[in-house]
């Protein structure tokens, strides 16, 4: 749980950077939030179909690192016996892209929209990328549905307003959520580049992130005077705001490296690349 006692969220852009032998900087600072050495994360990939590579990557990646990592699996049926014991156990929770229209749906299923939302309330730091960004939300733009992006309005609602990831890697999404806000099928929001990050505490955005510099998070909004700007089209306002570039060089990286090089772990090796953590699917 998070050391300050309050409620955070974690939401990025997707495009994370996962360096070999090393956890992506985005972990690392959701783990600080803590204020444990050994801090307990639970990963999930429900959007992706709880493809077995990605936890494979997800163990390897924190191999000789502190944190004590566990993974929960849906399909073809949860891997533990109780999922919201092993979810409210955590510190931490993080949520791997996808198809975000299907994992809420699974989550529905089994209950998972209820757990997470009572890890919220006692504090377990929620941190998720692309399709694990926008569940937090009340929407935002997915291909959840095909290729043509659509609109998302089934999300968790914890955090108000919509989320739109991938805002400079794909095309069609930034002029979709400006229309979809212009139009009222999503509230006013926050979207996020590859690699960029909104923290949110309790209720509050408190500070932007990001991994490789230049990585930028605007807010867009409806303008109520349906007032033009040429760039954006009718009734849309877009505010870049400044993110904070974490680096890669922190000391809990540097620390499972040196691990890794005197040979502390096992490590996975597979024929072909595993899946990132996170997709360009949302």
């Amino acid at each position: 749980m998070a050391a300050d006692g309050r409620r955070h969220v974690i939401a990025i852009g997707g495009g994370m950077r996962v360096p070999e032998g090393q956890v992506p900087v985005h972990l690392v600072y959701a783990l600080r939030l803590t204020g444990r050495r050994e801090p307990r994360i639970c990963v999930l990939n429900t959007a992706g179909g709880d493809d077995p590579r990605w936890a494979l990557l997800m163990y390897d990646r924190f191999a000789g690192h502190p944190a004590r990592l566990s993974h929960l699996a849906l399909f073809p049926m949860p891997n533990v016996a109780d999922p919201e014991d092993l979810l409210l156990s955590q510190d931490v929770i993080f949520v791997g892209g996808g198809s975000v229209a299907n994992m809420l749906a699974v989550w529905r299923v089994h209950r998972l929209d209820v757990i997470l939302r009572k890890a919220w309330q006692a504090g377990i730091v929620l941190a998720g990328s692309s399709a694990g960004g926008i569940c937090w939300f009340e929407g935002g733009t997915t291909d959840s549905f095909g290729r043509d992006l659509r609109a998302f309005t089934d999300g968790l609602a914890l955090l108000a307003g919509s989320f739109c990831p991938h805002y400079n890697s794909e095309p069609g999404r930034r002029p979709l959520y400006h229309r979809l806000i212009a139009d009222g099928t999503l509230s006013d929001g926050i979207a996020c580049d590859d690699g960029a990050a909104a923290h949110y505490t309790d209720d509050t955005l408190t500070e932007l992130i990001a991994d490789r510099p230049g990585a930028s998070a605007y807010r867009v909004e409806g303008r109520t005077d349906l007032g033009t700007e040429p760039a954006l089209g009718p009734g849309i306002t877009e505010t870049r705001l400044d993110t904070r570039f974490l680096g890669e060089g922190t000391l809990a990286v540097r620390l499972a490296t040196r691990l890794r090089r005197r040979g502390g772990r096992f490590r996975f090796h597979f024929g072909r690349r595993p899946p990132p953590f996170s997709t360009h699917g949302a």
